[in-house]
Formats: C-alpha cells, sequence, structure tokens
C-alpha cells in the first residue's frame, strides 16, 4: 500500500478523498497491524517524505500505543506486547533514528512515541538497551539530536513510573540532563528540552535530594537556569522549582532566602509567563503548609515526622507587599475573556493561599495598603484594594475580620451600585459573596449580618443583577452564600420579607438577553435552588407558585423544534438547569406532610415532562432529569409505581450508558431511590436490573468509580423485596465476595486509598441490606454459609488500620445486623472471628458519635 499517498489524502481539505483515505487505513490496521506499525514508524524515519505525511504517521503510530480510557489503553498495551518481537525490534529502531532527523516535527513526533513504547516495554523488563543508547545520543552532535534526545528522556520520565528505573541509570540520566541545562551550553534548544525534561525527572531523584552535595547541585542549576537570557528557559526552571517545592518541601530550607530573591526578581521584572510561575513556587510553599498545618493541628509540635518550617510566616515582611504589587496589573478585558490566568489574577489567589497559611498574621499587612487604595481615582488602584480584602478573607479568625468587614461593608454596597468601573463592581460583588460565605452563618459566632442592614443587603444585590453579565454574575454568587448562612435559622429566616421579590429577580435574570455570558444564567439558577433550599415553612406557598412556573419553561424548551447544533446544546443545557431546580424544589416540599400533598397534584404532569426530557438524548440532561426523578420517587412513595411501566426503558438505558458513565453512577442512585419509595412493588422490574447491574459488574469497560454505589445498590434492593432476593443470592454474594478480596490496596496512595473505601462501603451497605431484608423471613438460614467470609472480610479491613469514619461505622452495623438477623446461628462464628471483639471495643469509646450509636447497637 502506497502509504504516503493515502496519508496525504487524510489531510485533504475534500471531505470524500478524507473519507477514503481514513477507511483505507483503518482496513489496513485491522488487515495487518505488523505491516501497518512498520510502514508507518518507516514513514516518519524517511527523510524524503513529505513533513505532513511523516507527523501524520507519528500521531497515528503513538495512538496506537496508548488511549485516555483504561479498558481501551489496557487492549493496546497487550496488542503491542502480542506483536512479533522482529517487527517490534525494526519500528523502534525507526524510531530512535528519527531522532536524529533535521525535520523537528518529526523528532519530537518520535520522541513521544518512544516514550510510549518505554511506557509499555520497560515495566515488562523489556528493551533495556534503550536508556544507553539515549545517554549515549546525548553527548553526540549535532545539537538538533542532542535536543531530541533529552526530549525523549523527558517524556520517558512522564510515561515510565520512578520503581521501574534502577537509581544508577537515574543518577546518568539526571547527569545528562543537568550538563544540557549547564549555562556552559550554547544550544537554547538543547537547554530548554534538557530544563524540560528536568521537570518530568524530578519525582527520579528521590535519593539525590537527600544527598546533600547532589540536591546543592541540583538546585544550583535550577537557580541558574531561572536567569538565562532565554525567557522560555527562565518560565521552564521556575516550573522545575515548583514541582521541587511540592515534592521536596522538606529540603529546601537552606535554599529560601535565594529562591526568595529570585522570585521577587522575576515577578517585578520578567514577562508573565515567568512571573507567573515565580508566583506559582509561593502558592505551592502555601499549599504544603496548609497541608502540614491542617494534618498536625495549630499545637503544631517538633516530634511529627514532618517538620513545617513556616516558610510563609517568616516572608510575610517581603512576600505580602510583593504580591500587593502585583494586583495593580490588571489588564483591561481581563473578565471579557472566562479562563484568563494573570499575573494580577495570580498574586491575588496567592495572597489568599497565604492568608489561610498565616492567619490573622497577614491581616497588618495588608490594611495600609486597602485604606491607601481603596478611594484612588484610578480604577486600578480601586480594584486591587477590593481584590486584596476579598482575597484575605479565608483564614483569620472571625474576631479579627468582623470589625473590619463592618467598617467596609457600607462602602462596598455603594462602589457596587456607584463606581464607575466595571471591574471594580465586578471584584466588590465577588468580594461580598466572600463576606457572606466565611462571615455569616450559624458556624461564625457573631455576624457581620443583622436585621438592620439585611433588607440594604438584598436590595443593592437586586439591582446590581441588572448590571453587565459579569457583575450579575458575581451578584447572584454573593446572594447564593447570604441565602446558605441561613440555613438552619429555625421557622423565620431575615430574608422570608424578600423571598418573592428574590425570587422575581433570579427568574428575570434567567430571561436576559445576554444571559448565556459569564455564566450567568447558570448562576441565577444555582442561587435559586439555594435560596429555596434554605427557605422556611413560611415561604412554602410561594415555593409551591414556582412548580408551575419553572414546569411551563421546561415545556417551551421541549416544542423548540429544528435548532442549529449551537442552538440545540444551549436548549439542553437550559434543560439541565429547569430538571435540576425541580429536583431542589420537589425535595423541599416533599419534606413536609402539608406541602407534600399540594406537590402531588402536580406529580403525573412533572413526570411527563421529565419523560419528553429522557427522549430528548443528551448525557447532561439525563444526569439533571434522572436525580430529578429520584426525589420525585421519594416524595411520591408507593404511587411512583404508576410510573414505572413508560420510566422503566430509560432507567435500563441509564444503566448501559458506560460511555457517559456519571448517568449511569446516577441511574444506579435513582434504582435505590426507587427501592425505598416502591419497596415489594419494585419486584416486576428486579430481574431486569439485577441482571444490568451484575453485568455492569463484570465489564472492564466500566469505569470503576460506578462499583462502589452499585453494591450499596443490592443492598437498597434486598432491603426493598425482602426474601425474594434469594433468586439473587447466589450471585450477588458471589460478585461482593470478589470484590471484598480485591479491597485490599497499596498502601501509599491517597487516591487509591479513598478509592477503596468507598468500595468497602459499598459492599458492607450491600451486606447490612441482604441481612436486613431476610431478617423477618424463614429464610434466614440461607445466608449462614456466608457468614464466614463476611466475618473475615471484616477482620481484614480492622487489621489493615486505614478505614475512614464512614467504613468504620458501617463495618461495625454489619457486624450487629448479622447478630440480629442470624441469632444464635451467629455466636460461635463470631467467636472465631479474629478482631470481632478489639473492634467492637475500638468503636465503643470512639469520638464520633454515629459510630458509637453503631457499635453500642451491634
Amino acid at each position: 500500500m502506497e502509504v504516503t499517498q493515502v496519508l496525504l489524502n487524510a489531510q485533504s481539505i475534500d471531505g470524500t478523498v478524507r473519507k477514503n483515505a481514513e477507511e483505507s487505513l483503518k482496513q489496513f490496521q485491522e488487515q495487518n497491524l505488523p505491516g501497518f506499525l512498520l510502514s508507518l514508524s518507516g514513514e516518519l524515519a524517511n527523510e524524503e517524505k513529505p513533513v505532513e505525511t511523516r507527523k501524520l504517521a507519528g500521531l497515528i503510530l503513538k495512538n496506537a500505543l496508548d488511549a485516555k480510557e483504561e479498558h481501551r489503553k489496557f487492549e493496546l498495551v497487550q496488542r503491542w506486547l502480542s506483536l512479533d518481537g522482529n517487527a517490534k525490534s525494526q519500528i523502534k529502531a525507526s524510531l530512535l533514528t528519527t531522532l536524529s532527523s533535521i525535520v523537528s516535527d518529526a523528532r519530537s513526533t518520535a520522541s513521544q512515541a518512544i516514550a510510549k513504547v518505554a511506557g509499555i516495554e520497560l515495566p515488562q523488563k523489556q528493551w533495556p538497551e534503550l536508556i544507553g543508547s539515549l545517554l549515549s545520543n546525548v553527548n553526540q552532535q549535532p545539537a538538533h539530536a542532542k535536543q531530541a534526545t533529552l526530549e525523549t528522556l523527558g517524556y520517558l520520565c512522564e510515561e515510565v513510573p520512578p520503581n521501574v528505573i534502577d537509581q544508577d541509570q537515574v543518577n546518568k540520566i539526571l547527569t545528562a540532563v543537568v550538563q544540557g541545562m549547564s549555562a556552559s551550553e550554547v544550544n537554547t534548544d538543547v537547554r530548554l528540552a534538557a530544563t524540560r525534561a528536568l521537570y518530568n525527572a524530578i519525582g527520579f531523584a528521590q535519593a539525590n535530594f537527600i544527598n546533600d552535595m547532589e540536591r546543592d547541585y541540583l538546585m544550583r542549576v535550577v537557580c541558574e537556569a531561572t536567569l538565562s537570557p532565554e525567557s522560555r528557559i527562565r518560565q521552564a526552571a521556575f516550573e522545575c522549582l515548583v514541582s521541587i517545592s511540592s515534592t521536596y518541601y522538606e529540603k529546601l530550607a537552606a535554599y529560601i532566602q535565594d529562591i526568595f530573591n529570585i522570585t521577587v526578581k522575576a515577578v517585578r521584572e520578567d514577562e508573565e509567563p515567568v512571573a507567573l510561575q515565580a508566583i506559582e513556587f509561593w502558592s505551592s510553599i502555601c499549599d504544603e503548609e496548609i497541608d502540614i498545618l491542617e494534618e498536625f493541628g495549630i499545637d503544631f509540635t517538633g516530634d511529627s515526622d514532618i517538620t513545617c518550617f513556616y516558610f510563609i510566616k517568616q516572608a510575610l515582611p517581603a512576600l505580602v507587599p510583593m504580591l500587593l504589587e502585583t494586583l495593580l496589573k490588571q489588564e483591561e478585558d481581563q473578565d471579557q475573556d472566562e479562563g484568563a490566568w494573570n499575573i494580577a489574577m495570580a498574586g491575588g489567589t496567592c495572597l489568599g493561599l497565604v492568608a489561610r497559611t498565616v492567619g490573622d498574621d497577614i491581616v497588618p499587612f495588608v490594611v495600609p495598603f486597602i485604606e491607601e487604595n481603596i478611594q484612588k481615582p484610578d480604577w486600578r488602584q480601586r480594584e486591587a484594594a477590593t481584590y486584596a480584602f476579598g482575597s484575605i478573607l479565608e483564614g483569620p479568625s472571625p474576631e479579627k475580620l468582623i470589625p473590619l468587614v463592618n467598617v467596609a461593608l457600607n462602602f462596598m454596597l455603594s462602589a457596587l451600585t456607584k463606581d464607575p468601573s466595571s471591574h471594580v463592581k465586578d471584584t466588590t460583588a465577588w468580594a461580598l459573596g466572600r463576606i457572606f460565605e466565611f462571615l455569616h452563618g450559624s458556624a461564625v459566632g457573631s455576624t457581620v449580618i443583622t436585621q438592620e442592614n439585611c433588607q440594604q443587603l438584598v436590595t443593592v444585590l437586586l439591582q446590581s443583577m441588572n448590571d453587565t453579565p459579569n457583575v450579575a454574575e458575581k451578584a447572584c454568587g454573593a446572594l447564593y452564600f447570604l441565602a446558605q448562612g441561613y440555613e438552619e435559622v429555625g421557622p423565620s429566616s431575615p430574608l422570608t420579607p424578600f423571598f418573592q421579590e428574590i425570587v422575581q429577580s433570579l427568574l428575570s435574570v434567567t430571561h436576559r438577553e445576554d444571559a448565556g455570558e459569564s455564566r450567568l444564567r447558570t448562576a441565577a439558577y444555582e442561587t435559586l435552588n439555594e435560596v429555596v433550599r434554605c427557605s422556611t415553612d413560611e415561604t412554602a406557598p410561594l415555593v409551591l407558585q414556582l412548580v408551575p412556573v419553572i414546569m411551563m419553561e421546561l415545556h417551551n424548551t421541549l416544542e423548540g423544534q429544528n435548532l442549529s447544533s449551537d442552538g440545540r446544546e444551549k436548549q439542553s443545557e437550559l434543560q439541565g438547569l429547569l430538571c435540576g431546580c425541580l429536583q431542589v424544589i420537589i425535595q423541599k416540599l416533599g419534606s413536609s406532610e402539608p406541602t407534600k400533598y399540594v406537590l402531588m397534584q402536580f406529580a403525573d404532569q412533572v413526570m411527563g415532562l421529565f419523560l419528553r426530557v429522557f427522549a430528548c438524548r443528551s448525557a447532561t440532561v439525563h444526569e439533571e432529569a434522572m436525580l430529578a426523578i429520584g426525589a420525585l420517587a421519594y416524595a411520591t412513595g408507593p404511587d411512583f409505581a404508576k410510573y414505572m411501566p413508560e420510566f422503566y426503558r430509560y432507567l435500563e438505558t441509564g444503566l448501559q450508558n458506560f460511555e457517559e458513565y456519571q448517568v449511569c453512577v446516577v441511574t444506579v442512585g435513582v434504582v435505590g431511590d426507587i427501592c425505598r419509595a416502591l419497596e415489594e412493588k419494585i419486584v416486576p422490574y428486579c430481574d431486569g436490573i439485577m441482571t444490568q447491574l451484575l453485568k455492569n459488574l463484570s465489564s472492564n469497560q466500566l469505569n470503576r468509580s460506578v462499583k462502589p454505589p452499585i453494591f450499596s445498590c443490592f443492598g437498597d434492593i434486598a432491603l426493598a423485596v425482602g426474601e425474594y432476593f434469594e433468586k439473587y443470592l447466589m450471585w450477588a454474594m458471589s460478585a461482593l465476595q470478589r470484590a471484598a478480596e480485591l479491597s485490599t490496596h497499596v498502601a501509599g496512595d491517597d487516591e487509591l486509598t479513598e478509592y477503596t473505601n468507598s468500595l468497602r462501603n459499598g459492599i458492607l451497605e450491600a451486606y447490612s441490606g441482604i441481612f436486613q431484608g431476610f431478617k423477618s423471613s424463614a429464610k434466614t438460614q440461607l445466608l449462614i454459609p456466608y457468614a464466614p467470609h463476611i466475618l473475615q472480610f471484616l477482620d481484614g479491613i480492622y487489621m489493615e488500620k486505614d478505614m475512614d469514619d464512614v467504613v468504620m461505622k458501617t463495618a461495625v452495623g454489619v457486624l450487629g445486623d448479622l447478630a440480629d438477623t442470624l441469632g444464635s446461628h451467629a455466636g460461635s462464628l463470631i467467636q472465631q472471628s479474629l478482631s470481632s471483639k478489639d473492634f467492637l471495643n475500638e468503636c465503643l469509646s470512639s469520638e464520633d458519635l454515629m459510630i458509637k450509636e453503631s457499635a453500642e447497637w451491634a
């Protein structure tokens, strides 16, 4: 097959030519994979071929080795490993040759492909000669080959876990990289590639950072690179410092003064991309210190294994003025662009982290800046002062902040309505939101909001909702936190008198012509939901009036036909927001009998609308509509059965939705809601649901986060149908047993620990539901054969000592359920269990009331 022509055609402007070319590439790949990959690597390595076909060949080759989805990645890895060894050797040789090509695109693509192959082969102890041949390449001229090889080493460190490469080779890689970075290297491309490679290799340098001399040398080279004449090298060097700060915080004390000096210089004088990384270094140090202080509490002592050096506290007198200066470097059009990130935003974000790190200590450094700038004629100074104020509201104590806020509040309300600058209004509304978020509500002893100023606050915020979209969006956000602070105020809320006006204003914001800008429409609905969620019984009649209004809005979105694809996307976004709003209203009204009775008059119509939404086929909306139906099922109880014949097929589609696994997770949760609502009336649908759930568990294509909710769902079903669950018992128990055996996790991986805990909790909830479901039936003896394994599972969790409080509570509950359901049969089994006595005693003396109660019952 003449692959060059096909690759050219695949990039043709003519759609038909392009389609045919893609089709023949696909066929070639399916019929003869080794030949296909060989011809791609040959194309990439061939200097005679056009640049664009070489680049595409390399790209297709790289994509044949890796994918984002776990199951697809697994397939591609297996496929490569099972290829003929001869073909693999030829492909790898071609890739290595390409590193010395004169075409930079070809080299770069080859670098990435080599790293992908290394990511598959090195962990399998294959291609042992790779690193050696790369290292011998580094010492060769010409410069472009050296640059490509360093780039490859960088990608390789990104793809391969550190434990795969032995220390001797790590040392050689670091030596090569550091030599490439040194000031004596004349070629800037080589220096840049080396600096970027070091960034990826930081995690490999554990042993080198323990050694004082090697660490000094590495730090010196990185700090020197921050002074390079080439700005991309300076930026990459600061990126290395950021990575070092989070990986080796405990080794930084000796260098922190020098780093401070070079970061200050960069922030004040360098180009923005470099300055941003210099600020990021201090944000990263804040993150480290916040974590250490949170973990060990405020009474931090020296005997823990991690020390806090209080770098931020010591740097305050110099660090805070530097950050405050950055706030004055705003861009004219900064908020029009949603994803904007500039030096003023980075400085404000870092200032907020500093406030969280040092608490009250930051206040005296910032107040003079605010006082000096808040009334200046230049909008930049007023905006910077407001931004500084808003940034430091999380961290310091309410006692320290509330007096300041009391002084500032009237001034801010006046700025929000009268300041001529949209930037200042935007930041003022944001800062008000932060005041309500951190200094208002039941958790804060004294509050800044009184009966007297509440009306003025509401009036100003509602007025600001008519301002430009970015200001209106921030005003909605402030109102959101204002409402949230009154969540637990009892029968009457200070917002009650304004409830109707607030709701009207928010609804009119959603109808603004420009509500699509600055996330305004979304913010208005989120705020409306929060206002409803935190409302009191007094306003329940007004919430009821909202039901037909929101239903009508949803009905209108279902009528609009023949939309462009952009129009359809906007329409489904709106449907999602409206379903979310109905969900909150249903939960609110369904929670007390009088309002629930009135709500039920609308149930048929609401359900009809949700079913029509499902017919629209959009994943985001399905998720929202599913959640709303869960709320409706909970409110309607056994009466929900009448909707099941029509709703069931959508339920099944949701359970089969592996692609958008969030929809699948939500649907599994809704099955639980429906079980609780229908109890034994769910029986006719159980076969279909259980079959699909068991199928999901055995699939390796389903995202792992769906598994814990599926197990909990077994418990919900068993609880609802009681002894009828017998027909699924064997299948469910064997799935649970397999999962329980797999749920011992690898120590030291936080993400895995979290997942393991949620998996175990799901398994335990299933056991609990099954025991409780069988409890009052004559068939409890069916569970006896499974009890030893369940007790063994509890032993295993207890011995591992890393369960969180949620798992602990569920686990001790399962022990109680087992005793409760099996009665006298449980005694001898529990006596054989290794840990149940210790476990119970530990839970009985727990600080956590929920765990204690659960243990007392057990």
